[in-house]
């Protein structure tokens, strides 16, 4: 490009000489005309010669130059717009981390990239805590992770990793939050009220699926009640359908029909402990009268 440019500089001045010689000679009157203007036809002959080599040679730089930057700059563009877009990646992670630290997200960088780690909590419980390694290049991808073989990453990855990072970030958090919370539901139920269960408590990996029977006296003869809970919306804690049927000898009573839709109300609208909770506070005893 220097080349092109001092070849163009000196094209210029022979021009500019070529006009003062071409002025000079209609100017001059010593010597004899006819001998002044021989001697400047030469000058302007070998200097137009000159001009017409360095034309060519401009000629030719500018076509090696247009051939070779025609086959570098797709390559050169490509890599680029790579760099912006890994580096466009890399500041829009560090903002999402920024923004999101006090709920349960933080990160660090790593030579790969960056570790997210997504800290669990319900009810204002901390929990468990899961981390996603992802290497930041194009396309960005999960390195390693500890994200439960249940959850649904692969299918979160294929639908938000390349095109919003924030969305699959929040994505999944819903979805860890939501298997955390649904099991330390179960955990507190067994734990804290194993009193008011009549048996085992069944459940799948996922928490999505609960199975008990309970009764609403811990230390009473009551007939007791089997819950099937079901989340079919993994990002919720709270139940999607529940069914409460009431194992006793009347169960077709009014009285008892009532209770049961009770409870059920409380299953679809409380966490566990608030339900059971309630159960304890309020005292629920049932009539012996109604069982024969």
């Amino acid at each position: 490009t220097a080349g092109l440019n001092l070849g163009l500089r000196v094209l210029a001045h022979l021009e500019r000489l070529e006009t003062q010689m071409s002025r000079s000679c209609k100017n001059l009157e010593d010597p004899p005309r006819e001998t002044a203007e021989s001697d400047l036809g030469t000058k302007i002959h070998k200097l137009r010669c000159l001009r017409d080599k360095l034309r060519a040679e401009v000629k030719q730089r500018q076509a090696r130059i247009k051939a070779s930057t025609a086959n570098a700059e797709p390559d050169q563009t490509l890599e680029i717009s790579e760099q912006e877009a890994v580096g466009g990646k890399e500041e829009n992670m560090k903002a999402i981390l920024q923004a999101y630290r006090f709920t349960g997200l933080s990160g660090k960088r790593t030579s790969r990239g960056v570790c997210v780690c997504i800290s669990t909590a319900f009810e204002g419980n901390l929990l468990d805590s899961y981390f996603v390694d992802l290497v930041i290049q194009k396309p960005l991808r999960i390195h390693h992770h500890s994200v439960p073989v249940f959850i649904p990453l692969e299918e979160i990855s294929a639908k938000y990793l390349q095109t919003n990072i924030q969305h699959f970030l929040f994505c999944l958090c819903e979805y860890l939050n939501a298997y955390a919370g649904r099991k330390y539901q179960a955990d507190q139920l067994q734990r804290d009220f194993a009193a008011f269960l009549a048996g085992p408590l069944q459940r799948n990996s996922l928490c999505n699926l609960l199975s008990f029977t309970y009764k609403v006296e811990p230390q009473g003869r009551s007939f007791p009640f089997c819950a099937r809970l079901l989340y079919k919306d993994l990002t919720t804690t709270l139940p999607t359908d529940v069914t409460i049927t009431y194992q006793g000898t009347d169960a077709s009573s009014t009285s008892w029909e009532e209770q049961r839709a009770s409870h059920e109300n409380l299953f679809f609208t409380k966490p566990l402990y608030q339900v059971f909770t309630s159960f304890a506070r309020n005292g629920e005893r049932l009539d012996m009268s109604l069982v024969s």
